[in-house]
């Protein structure tokens, strides 16, 4: 096996808890700025946490429909199935479901696997459980089907069948597991740790560099430290920024280290935030860093279309396609699946929603009531009939009424001057 197959498989592996060479190289040792980094140490890095929480607070908050296919080709919302409520209401009783999708977004940014442990009642599945993805080893018996192993430190060791356990994978390059995004940016992680260590420690300095005394005569041990401590406890930290510095016999005061600017310590932070934006796929302007204007346009639209299509749509369709797999029958998936409603995103913007109803009741492809039920309002009567706009009408039937009247006679009637024209 070359390097480059070593590699891969490394990449591919899951490990557990008593793997002491993966921890090790998980927690930073072999990064090149030397910060230890894992998942606590990097949610601690304000960019990874505004991107973790604009992902999975956005997704969590977009309703998982479940649908019946219908015999004229369309969908209903399927209320009664017992899936409807295990994924939009409540997936078990210690959670509601946008923490519960919150919980399982956050785990695909930072483990890049999620596992849900199944509860059921004959053979539908009434609960699921979150596992700790860092707790969970995936292998394959020797018959070729997946085992989980999760060791919990209450519970101990136990292993798991597929049928037992609903496994949600990130980006990965063998489909058996994802890859840690924490994990393979360390690096990236950890150079923005130190940045941020250094910027706060000249601030701890009282903005004042380091440097040196220099001094004609050669001292004595003991002279040295008091020195350095006599001048260490008055100067050092913020509170004693402002000090007068009293030099004696012939000492010099000469700074060693360079100030932030000429460190460009600011343009390493702003790297550090555009650095880690890359590895969630997630647009710097909507973590707060507008140094740069967007891409994507200027309308809040573009932008939000642009964060939905790159951003939100790979995750959506991995849970989609996940619930179908690990929770319906290969019966039931003839019949039945889940699907996120994209039109939660649009639950702030009035404008937006009044200009999609109006084109949908203009086109005829909602009715009224339809739209009404999406807004929380009661139906009101004559309002399921399908409506177009009459300048869409064929070539053929311009001027014309369905009972073969003219525009021009209706009008007539209504305004009861029939026969005016034949009178005068």
């Amino acid at each position: 096996m070359n390097l480059a197959q070593k590699t891969v498989a490394w990449m591919a592996k899951s490990f557990g808890l008593t793997d002491v060479t993966t921890w090790r190289r998980f927690a930073g040792g072999d990064t090149y700025a030397g910060k230890p980094v894992n998942t606590h140490t990097a949610l601690q890095v304000a960019t990874v946490w505004a991107c973790i929480r604009l992902i999975s607070e956005t997704i969590s908050t977009l309703p998982l429909i479940t649908y019946q296919r219908n015999g004229s080709g369309g969908r209903d919302v399927a209320r009664d199935h017992w899936l409807y409520a295990l994924l939009h209401d409540a997936p078990n009783a210690n959670m509601t479901a946008v923490e519960f999708w919150e919980a399982v977004v956050a785990h695909l940014c930072l483990w890049g696997n999620s596992y849900w442990l199944k509860t059921y009642i004959g053979k539908r599945v009434v609960s699921l459980e979150l596992l700790r993805p860092d707790r969970m080893e995936v292998k394959l018996d020797k018959d070729g089907f997946l085992i989980y192993a999760y060791s919990d430190p209450r519970h101990g060791y136990k292993e798991y069948t597929e049928d037992e356990i609903a496994h949600l994978k990130g980006f990965g390059v063998n489909g058996l597991i994802g890859l840690s995004p924490i994990a393979y940016a360390r690096n990236s992680l950890s150079s923005a740790m130190a940045a941020d260590e250094a910027s706060g420690r000249v601030f701890a300095n009282g903005m004042r560099a380091g440097g040196a005394l220099h001094v004609k005569d050669v001292l004595k041990p003991n002279q040295r430290t008091e020195i350095r401590e006599s001048l260490a406890e008055q100067l050092a930290g913020t509170a004693n920024s402002g000090k007068l510095m009293v030099l004696e016999g012939g000492m010099e005061y000469q700074p060693l280290s360079i100030n932030p600017d000429d460190a460009q310590m600011l343009e390493t932070r702003a790297f550090n935030i555009e650095e880690i934006c890359r590895w969630f796929r997630v647009p710097p302007f909507m973590v707060g860093h507008s140094e740069k204007s967007t891409s994507w346009g200027t309308g809040l639209e573009q932008q939000m279309q642009g964060f939905l299509t790159f951003s939100l749509r790979p995750y959506l369709t991995r849970i989609e396609q996940c619930v179908s797999k690990s929770l319906l029958s290969p019966v039931d998936r003839l019949k039945y699946y889940a699907e996120f409603s994209l039109e939660g995103l649009m639950r702030a913007d009035s404008a937006g929603r009044a200009s999609l109803y109006a084109s949908a009741a203009q086109n005829g492809w909602m009715s009224r009531n339809e739209i009404r039920e999406l807004e929380n309002r009661p139906p009101m009567e004559g309002g399921d009939t399908l409506t177009v706009q009459s300048n869409l009408l064929p070539i053929d039937q311009l001027g014309k009424q369905t009972d073969g009247t003219t525009a021009q006679d209706a009008l007539k009637s209504w305004l009861g001057i029939e026969g005016a024209r034949d009178e005068s």
